[in-house]
Formats: C-alpha cells, structure tokens, sequence
C-alpha cells in the first residue's frame, strides 16, 4: 500500500514470516479469481493454454519442444494442452519438413480470436494487482518476483 516511508525496516523479521504459505495462498486466490473472470467474458481456455496461445500469436509455428521450453512445461503436460487446444479448434499441428518428429503448432482464427479476449481480461486484472500500490512498489514486487528464477531455477 502507499506509504510516505519507504525507508527499509532495520532489525529483525517478523517471527511469523510464512512467506511460503502467503505466496502459495495468493496464487490460489488469484488463479480463481481469473478463472472466473476469464470464464465471464466468454474465455473458455485456461490460462496455461492461453499461454500457449500468446506464444504462437507471437511467433506461429512454434515446435513442441520450443514451447515446452519457454513455459517451462515438461512434454506430456504440453502435449495434453496443445491436445485440447486443438479438439476446440484454437490450434493445428504439421509435422515438420525437415523433421517429421518435430510438430509444429499453428494458432487459428479462433485462436486468435480467444487470445484477444483472454489478453483484455488479464491485462484488466493486472491492472487490479497494481491498483493502490505506488510505481515504486509494484518495481520492488517484480523484482521478488523476478528473484525466484534465479534463487530457484527457472525450470
């Protein structure tokens, strides 16, 4: 929240310091909270397939393996969500030309369609997440965020 201070605190943390348990908690809530927000604006994806999909807006024909790689995804998880995203008709697979192992992943239409939908929902609550919180806030939030991969591996 806004604050005149933004001094650091000196001295010791707090005893009850369940970071752990606040960040798995805010991330359940917010999961939820954008499941239904993209469910009433008519999104039917999840937010992990709809992932995929601004991937392949970004750069189209991306391989399954490019893919699993930038969502840090192992294959059978990508594979059961590029498997729904086709069945709905927001993606096709070709194999590839030069490697007919290699499937590559196109969006349709209707990927295109739901990805814009799916983008102005979770643009909107991200814009809710920063709400009430000064730039220099939400900076030093992103950039604990951002420290995870590092601390933690980005896999």
């Amino acid at each position: 929240m806004k604050s005149g201070n933004n001094q650091k605190q000196k001295g010791p943390a707090p005893k009850d310091d369940r970071l752990i348990f606040l960040l798995f908690t805010a991330q359940l809530k917010l999961k939820t909270y954008l499941k239904n927000a993209l469910l009433q604006e008519g999104v039917t994806t999840t937010t992990a397939q709809s992932g995929i999909l601004f991937l392949l807006k970004a750069k189209n024909g991306q391989t399954m393996s490019e893919l699993s790689q930038v969502l840090s995804l192992d294959n059978s998880t990508l594979t059961g969500l590029v498997d729904r995203l086709e069945r709905a008709g927001f993606v096709k697979r070709n194999a590839g030309t030069a490697d007919r192992r290699a499937s590559h992943v196109f969006i349709t239409e209707k990927g295109y369609e739901e990805t814009d939908r799916a983008k102005a929902v979770i643009r909107r609550v991200n814009e809710q997440i920063k709400a009430d919180f000064t730039v220099d806030e939400v900076e030093a939030f992103k950039k604990i965020l951002k420290s995870f991969f590092v601390r933690f591996g980005a896999q």
